[in-house]
Parts: structure tokens; sequence; C-alpha cells
């Protein structure tokens, strides 16, 4: 039985080019514990072009949290840099790269599709 993380994982390596990466490179992995268990997810960016393996590879930054929280992440329900400033998700490495990952998480339940195009709207200020 799958469950958001995994689904998450899954479609992001169907995915192969993510738009809201293509400035991006590096790789982050994920530590994800559930109880004395540990699943782990190495994901690659290169200039948008994005993979996913089960490695347990060096990265530029790793994320370090319980799967509850990072499914709450993958649900809009939990931010990212919320979650760091509160202590439930630890960073090691290049935070930039978790800023500029999150923007693929999607937003806030109720909000309407990812978060893309939050810049000011033309007329407003």
């Amino acid at each position: 039985m799958t469950d958001v993380v995994d689904e998450f994982f899954a479609e992001l390596a169907d995915r192969g080019r993510e738009p809201l990466l293509e400035r991006v490179t590096g790789s982050l992995r994920f530590e994800l514990s559930d109880g004395g268990k540990t699943d782990r997810w190495f994901v690659e960016v290169e200039k948008g072009d994005v993979s996913v393996s089960r490695k347990s590879l060096a990265a530029d930054c790793t994320l370090r949290a319980e799967r509850k929280l990072f499914a709450g992440m993958v649900r809009g329900e939990v931010n990212a840099m919320a979650a760091v400033l509160r202590g439930a998700l630890s960073v090691e490495g290049d935070l930039e790269h978790l800023l500029l990952f999150q923007r693929i998480f999607p937003g806030p339940p109720g909000a309407r599709g990812p978060r893309r195009g939050r810049g000011r709207q033309k007329g407003r200020r």
C-alpha cells in the first residue's frame, strides 16, 4: 500500500522535468523516520530535470524529519521553513536547496493550484 509520501516521490520521478526548478542544479537527500525505520530518497535536479532514487548518496542538502511531518508538507498542511524554525525538520548542508525545492510542494489546503506565479499581480501593490 502506498501513502502520500511514496506517491509524491513517484510522481516527482515520473515528471522528469519540473519548470519551477529550471534554474536549480543540486541534490537533496530525504531521510524520513517512522518508528525505528528510516526511508531515504535521493533527488537530483539539473536545471529542472529531476531524477529520484532510493540511493543513500551524499547530497548538497539533507533533510531529516518524521515521515508524518513530511506527509503534511506534501499535502500542503505544513510549511517547510516553519518546520525548520520549530526544529521539526532538520537540514544539513545548503539550506538554499530546501528553499528552492519547496516551490513544488502544494500550497495550504484551500489554495488554488501549486505555488506558481506568486509575484505581484498587475495593478496591485
